[in-house]
């Protein structure tokens, strides 16, 4: 069965980074736009900018998700969050003070 918003199993996308977190990224369904994201998560977010427009397919590859995955939350969700991918420990020990002295 298809899905009207998904023509031929494919998504046109709207993709919105966040003013407030670098690296965090909104997905929505162009023809949507906004509407279906809820305002709590658009308050934490910051002010939409936009940064991209893409054509998903199932068998597309993205950086960090799956394309089939964002399309199946956009369609069941509205959008789809991409959050910042996590500090690796040794880049968090730039921010540490130090704690005893080392010679």
């Amino acid at each position: 069965m298809s899905d009207d918003r998904m023509p031929g199993n494919r998504l046109l996308c709207q993709v919105f980074r966040s003013s407030r977190k670098d690296e965090m990224y909104l997905y929505v369904d162009k023809r949507e736009g906004l509407a279906r994201v809820p305002e709590p998560l658009l308050a934490r977010f910051g002010e939409p900018q936009p940064a991209m427009t893409l054509l998903l397919s199932p068998e597309k590859r993205l950086a960090r998700a799956g394309a089939a995955e964002v399309m199946a939350a956009i369609r069941d969700k509205g959008f789809y969050l991409q959050m910042p991918p996590a500090k690796e420990e040794y880049l968090l020990d730039l921010y540490r003070t130090p704690t005893e002295a080392r010679y």
